[in-house]
């Protein structure tokens, strides 16, 4: 093909061997460091979409580093020799070019418009999938081979060339003769001969269909996870809209009963997990119920997310309704604990449930699977007497046992879910022990739970917590 120059453009000079032998040292430098943190990055189940799209991005720029490096080659080694024609032709189309050669997916052409003639490389028709014994396509037949809705495109990019010496820079998708669509990226400009007239046309093609679908699939994979961070944030506030209605309305410190004498002082706080932002399933609850007594019971549904936090707006209406018709603890766990069986979607919770008599300071409590709640009494404390209970859901037909304790005015009871100390005993419920002294010099439950909160507060957890705190004042 003639050189594609204008007539008042002298010819660039060519780069020096050793220079480009540079720049492919360093291209291939960089496509090994892409390639290792990609492998470093891969998942085994790719079902996380962030990894999708990161994985992506990765198989993209190495997909441009590739053409980078062959674009170098190409300019090192100087322009390929042109195949010669085959002596015989055929019906069939030629095999489609290599997808792994960069030389196989760029071709160039040149149309005089003074005689009326073409010049195609031999990569061109490669690209296009055509005989190289047959002849160049003139401008006037090109579009032939554009799809239909393209063709307009085209058309305008080589008018604008021809009549406006505007330069090429577009794309169009061709159809093979074996049917198969491949997307093109011309770009080219007018030769312009002394008197300033335009004499031909050279353009350069390039098959940029496998660049395409890996952008698409960047795009793709973007697009889900954006819409995966929406409806992460959607649900997340679901979750925490839920929590909040079924949660008890009142904040710092309750007494009970409403009517009469105050016997209970009550506080409750939640502390987040440290480690997500997820809603998990731990509640607390405390109720004047219809005899007189009072309930306080705290609790944790395994998971995070909508259906937890609406599976345990379910176990909390279901003990607040119970409890208000005079179920005892003990049955009322048996209760749960079959309606946690029969749900869809199985799921596994521990609680704590308590009735505190104020005539006769007796707590009846039953748990499943919970810690026990923490009894602080004269400086000193110790943990409740666990009865017999295993976790909500984890056994049909299980039977729960109650205990009860008879408390003192002074007394300091604190009940908590798992996730505020690691485990049902150690370390972490010593240190909650360790309190009692700084609790005997409080003077409401809202201070113990401070004290709680300053203790544990900025501990590492992996799930939120609970602390519910009743002192009895009468």
């Amino acid at each position: 093909m003639p050189p594609h120059l204008s007539a008042d453009r002298p010819a660039a000079q060519p780069p020096g061997r050793g220079s480009v032998e540079a720049l492919i040292s360093q291209t291939r430098r960089l496509k090994g460091d892409v390639d290792a943190v990609r492998r470093d990055t891969r998942s085994d189940d790719g079902s996380d979409p962030q990894e999708r799209w990161q994985r992506a991005l990765y198989d993209l720029a190495l997909h441009q580093l590739n053409d980078l490096d062959e674009h170098l080659a190409q300019l090192r080694d100087g322009p390929a020799p042109v195949a010669a024609a085959p002596a015989a032709t055929s019906d069939a189309a030629p095999p489609a070019p290599a997808r792994d050669s960069l030389l196989s997916r760029v071709g160039s052409a040149e149309w005089n418009l003074l005689t009326d003639e073409a010049s195609w490389s031999g990569e061109l028709y490669q690209i296009l999938g055509r005989d190289p014994a047959t002849a160049p396509l003139t401008l006037d037949e090109l579009p032939s081979l554009v799809l239909d809705e393209d063709r307009p495109k085209l058309t305008a990019m080589v008018t604008n060339c021809l009549v406006d010496a505007k330069p090429i820079d577009g794309e169009f998708r061709v159809v093979r003769p074996d049917g198969e669509v491949r997307t093109l990226h011309m770009m080219g400009e007018p030769v312009l001969d002394a008197d300033g007239s335009t004499a031909s046309m050279w353009a350069v093609l390039r098959d940029v269909s496998e660049l395409r679908l890996s952008q698409r699939a960047v795009s793709e994979t973007r697009d889900s996870l954006q819409r995966r961070q929406h409806q992460a944030q959607t649900e997340h506030r679901l979750a925490v809209e839920l929590q909040e209605a079924v949660l008890p309305p009142w904040r710092g410190s309750l007494r009970l009963p409403h009517r009469g004498p105050k016997t209970l002082d009550l506080a409750a706080h939640r502390l987040p997990s440290s480690t997500s932002a997820m809603i998990g399933g731990d509640w607390y609850d405390a109720l004047e119920l219809a005899d007189g007594e009072t309930l306080l019971s705290i609790g944790d549904l395994t998971g995070h997310g909508v259906a937890v936090a609406s599976g345990m707006a379910t176990l909390l209406g279901a003990v607040r309704g119970m409890a208000m018709a005079g179920t005892q603890p003990g049955q009322l766990m048996s209760l749960l604990n079959q309606l946690l069986d029969a749900t869809v979607q199985p799921a596994l919770g521990s609680a704590v449930c308590c009735r505190y008599r104020p005539a006769t300071r007796t707590l009846t409590w039953a748990q499943a699977g919970h810690p026990a709640p923490l009894l602080f009494r004269g400086g000193t404390g110790r943990r409740l007497h666990a009865p017999d209970g295993v976790l909500l859901g984890a056994t049909s037909g299980a039977v729960y046992a109650q205990a009860e304790e008879t408390l003192e005015v002074g007394d300091l009871l604190l009940l908590h879910t798992d996730g505020l100390v690691p485990g049902h005993s150690g370390a972490g419920v010593n240190r909650l022990l360790d309190l009692a002294p700084r609790f005997g010099g409080v003077h409401s439950a809202q201070d113990c739970v401070r004290l709680v909160v300053e203790e544990f507060g900025e501990s590492e957890r992996e799930d939120h917590a609970c602390v519910l705190v009743a002192r009895v004042t009468s």
